[in-house]
Order: structure tokens, then sequence, then C-alpha cells
């Protein structure tokens, strides 16, 4: 069972159609797709910086979910929001605050509603999105364009566990996860479909934030499971199933087995990641993404052993 869902993880998730890898940083006009009656998604053709954007359509409002990477990117969005629901009041979320995912708020309109959790406030409190801001430009002259403006915009509606929408005939329901990539890890539950944000994708998990533990992802995969969605929208790469659920759990398992199992021979975390990034390298190809799991996996892990006394 475990080798079946490492190789759905390491090769490819039963996935919707989406087109081949796009340009870099930019969310495109004139591809969103239909998912079911009320929910369409702008797909991110699998591009570095550019996340999948949901749009949720009810009888009286629309809920955005992710805005793309500044003013530009965020004005594209609000041209597919037109398209599908003209003239409708807007609501907004964002899966966490990097700047592809959240530093296109400020551009909505003003009469538009942002919605965060406590965790989401306290996590732009501490500098997480802003922070990336140089990381992210200097990559390259278009990105320095499209983050000139950066900067986050203040919540009109905060919550603390779950907050639900109702956008007029349909439920929309925000759930803070605690951290899991990020402090302030949102996801989105409506018409069936689950927006998972970073915390179930195609691409290996990243522990963005360092206080981040695979024990607490792996009870955010169980409470994403329990939720039944028949599709599942992740923050970037193909639209799937529940099968990104299930490979990531997996992916940690494994990870933090092997870990433990490391810790208590007494090897130091630095060993553990060295050994484990040389083991799962071939299947999982990010080495750096795969020495976060470790060092989260050990710095909660069971107790340090005495190395065996060597020989005389």
């Amino acid at each position: 069972m475990r080798k079946v869902a490492l190789s759905v993880l390491a090769l490819s998730f039963p996935a919707f159609a989406q087109q081949a890898t796009a340009p870099a940083s930019l969310v495109r006009a004139g591809v969103t797709e239909k998912l079911t009656e009320h929910v369409w998604v702008i797909p991110d053709g699998s591009a570095p910086l550019v996340p999948n954007v949901g749009i949720v359509v009810g009888s009286k409002a629309v809920l955005v979910i992710d805005t793309g990477m500044g003013t530009r990117n965020a004005q594209t969005v609000l041209g597919e929001v037109a398209k599908v629901a003209p003239g409708k009041p807007i609501y907004l979320v964002t899966t966490h605050v990097h700047p592809e995912h959240d530093m296109g708020a400020h551009a909505f309109p003003a009469d538009s509603r942002l919605i965060r959790s406590t965790d989401q406030v306290d996590d732009i409190a501490a500098g997480t999105g802003l922070n990336l801001v140089p990381v992210f430009a200097q990559r390259s002259d278009l990105n320095k364009q499209l983050l000139a403006d950066a900067r986050h915009r203040t919540a009109d509606i905060v919550f603390e566990e779950k907050h639900t929408l109702d956008l007029g005939g349909l439920d929309a329901t925000v759930h803070a996860m605690g951290t899991n990539h990020t402090l302030g890890d949102t996801v989105v539950f409506v018409d069936g479909v689950l927006f998972s944000g970073d915390i179930a994708m195609k691409p290996q998990p990243s522990f963005a934030n360092p206080t981040g533990r695979i024990s607490h992802w792996l009870m955010s995969l169980e409470k994403l499971e329990a939720m039944q969605p028949r599709i599942v929208v992740p923050s970037h790469g193909p639209v799937g199933d529940a099968s990104l659920m299930q490979g990531y759990r997996a992916y940690l398992t494994r990870i933090r087995d092997r870990t433990d199992d490391l810790k208590k021979e007494g090897m130091s975390q630095d060993e553990a990641v060295q050994i484990v990034t040389r083991e799962m390298a071939g299947e999982f190809p990010d080495r750096g993404r795969l020495a976060g799991a470790v060092r989260a996996a050990y710095a909660e892990g069971g107790p340090i052993r005495d190395p065996a006394p060597k020989p005389l």
C-alpha cells in the first residue's frame, strides 16, 4: 500500500486536463476551466510562482481563492471573474501569505471583502510574505516589476478556526489549518471541491515555517480527507482528487519513521538529513524539501540514544 501511494506522489496523480507548463509568474487569461456548477479554476499550467486560482459563484456573490503576484496578475484574475460572475460582490481568501498567493489582494476593488484567519494575520505580522519579496524579485526582471507594489492587504473579516460564507444558495467554508507549509495555511471546501493550498499537492511538501511538524501535517491530511472532496485543487500543479492527500501521507510517514529510527540510533539531525536524502532523492529530487521534512521529523521524534560503543 505504501509503495502504491509513494509512486503516485513521485509520478502523477489522477488529474483533470491541464495544459503544459506555462510561463513563470503570470496568471493566464482565457484558460479558466469549469469544475462544477459553481466552481471554476484558472489553472497554473504547472508554472513557477503561479497559483491555481479558484472562482466560486453563488447567486449573491463570488469567492476568489488566491490572487497571483502583484497588481498585473490580480487584474487578470478579476478579468476572468467578470466573465463568469459579472457584477457580483467579491469575497477573497488566500491559502497562505506567500507573494504569489496573497500580494495581489490590494489590487482588488475597495468594496471586496478579504477573509483571513488569525494565524494568517500573525504570519503577516511576522513578515513571512514580505521577507520573500526580495528573494522572488531577484529571480527575473518580470518578478521585480510584479512585486514593485508588493504589500499585504488588511483583512475585512478575521476568524479563528472556521468561517462559513453564504454566497447565495451555496455555502463555502474556510478552515484555518494551523502550521503546515506556513503558519497561516487555510483551505476552502465548497460544492464538493477542496482548495487544499500547499497542504496536499503533487510537488513535494515544503516546511516553509520552521515550527512545522509532521504530526500536525498528518492530522491536517486526515481533516481534509474527512471532508470527502470529489475534486482537490492544490495551490500548484494539476487538479486531482483525494489521492493527493494519500500521497502526502505516505511520503511524510516514511520520512518520519526513518528519521525516528536514525535518531534513536544516536544520529545527529545533520546525519539524519544526509542519510534520508541519499536514500530518497532518487524518488523525490527536491533535496531542500527532503531536508526540511527530515528536520521537522527529527525535532519531534523519539529520544536520542547513545551510539553503540565501538569495538576495541
